[in-house]
């Protein structure tokens, strides 16, 4: 029976413990890395692997937003932009913005479902305020909640029409953040009104969306005593309530800084908080074990919620591969008189 946890593995391939641990814990997906992905071939045969141990078509994720976070490198891959190259693109022109955004992530929809990824965790919805840390930076696609929507909407787009699954993050909203949620955990000061008004909007936007990642984040207006992954008041009152998130939640990676205690403390709270999956990384077979025996069997609403969510995977449609790339190049562009 599958259990509400998704993993990481170390390497390029699956070791034999690692291929054990997965026929006998069950994650309900993988979570792959710039370590798991060497070249084309070895990805399929990684994603292969791991479907074949746990016995079902199981999800594989990644994070490749372009930019920064991409795991899916040159050569091999495209080089994508980071998604405030499309808000660039918008403000100068928003018809060229909204189809770069669809156009290009279509295009990597196309690398991601070839190698068998069928989830990407994008679009970040994420609104940043002049100066906070730049762990969000050009990885939002622009300043105000008003210009994200449309460039996350067509980015959307992009994946489904691949075949790939969106994963909105950092529900509900990372853009404040003063320190780097990997080393340590950030607090908000901001009222709920203003949050309402502004960090809110993007994701009540795209509330129907079937899968969401949280943020390692504490809101003092709202909770002050925990991060929101960890928080039955956040997810409650605000992702369930006020924007309305009825899809699959997962939590952000759980051996992030940002979280106390060890990683079975650490999935333990996150479930009794309301996340449905408990997401851990970084492939270390002792943590690996540790989020395991805290998680448990999907069932329940946590198990129809992630069964919808799958049933939103489709084949990979049709699209103008060399209009994307034309659209590449003249973002590319734009980034060079901006340099």
């Amino acid at each position: 029976m599958t259990k509400a946890f998704i993993t990481g593995v170390s390497g390029a391939g699956l070791t034999a413990d690692e291929r054990a641990f997965l026929a006998g814990e069950q994650p309900w997906g993988l979570i792959l890395f710039a370590r798991n992905c060497l070249e084309p071939a070895q990805v399929a045969d990684l994603t292969a692997a791991f479907r074949d141990a746990v016995g079902w078509h199981a999800p594989v994720l990644v994070d490749q937003e372009g930019g920064r976070v991409q795991r899916l490198k040159p050569p091999h891959w495209r080089r994508y932009p980071p998604a405030r190259a499309f808000g660039r693109l918008y403000a100068a022109d928003p018809a060229a913005g909204i189809e770069a955004a669809e156009l290009v992530t279509r295009l990597m929809s196309a690398d991601l479902s070839t190698v068998g990824i069928d989830v990407d965790c994008l679009p970040v919805l994420d609104v940043p305020v002049p100066g906070v840390h730049d762990v969000i930076g050009d990885r939002a696609y622009a300043a105000t909640a008003e210009a994200i929507v449309p460039l996350a909407a067509a980015a959307v787009r992009g994946l489904i029409a691949g075949g790939v699954l969106p994963v909105m993050k950092h529900i509900p909203g990372h853009g404040r953040t003063m320190v780097d949620s990997h080393l340590a955990l950030p607090v908000v000061a901001a009222s709920r009104a203003v949050l309402e008004e502004s960090d809110f909007v993007p994701f009540r936007a795209f509330a129907d969306l079937p899968l969401a990642m949280t943020a390692h984040m504490v809101f003092e207006a709202i909770d002050p005593t925990a991060p929101a992954t960890q928080s039955p008041v956040v997810i409650g009152e605000i992702i369930r309530g006020h924007i309305g998130f009825h899809g699959a939640l997962m939590s952000d990676d759980l051996s992030m800084q940002a979280l106390e205690g060890d990683l079975g403390t650490r999935a333990a709270r996150a479930f009794a908080a309301g996340c449905d999956l408990a997401l851990h990384c970084n492939g270390r077979m002792d943590e690996m074990r540790a989020v395991a025996a805290a998680s448990p069997v999907l069932a329940g609403e946590a198990e129809r919620r992630c069964d919808a969510a799958l049933a939103h995977r489709t084949p990979p449609q049709p699209f103008d591969e060399a209009r994307a790339m034309s659209l590449m190049e003249r973002i590319a562009g734009l980034a060079a008189e901006a340099a």
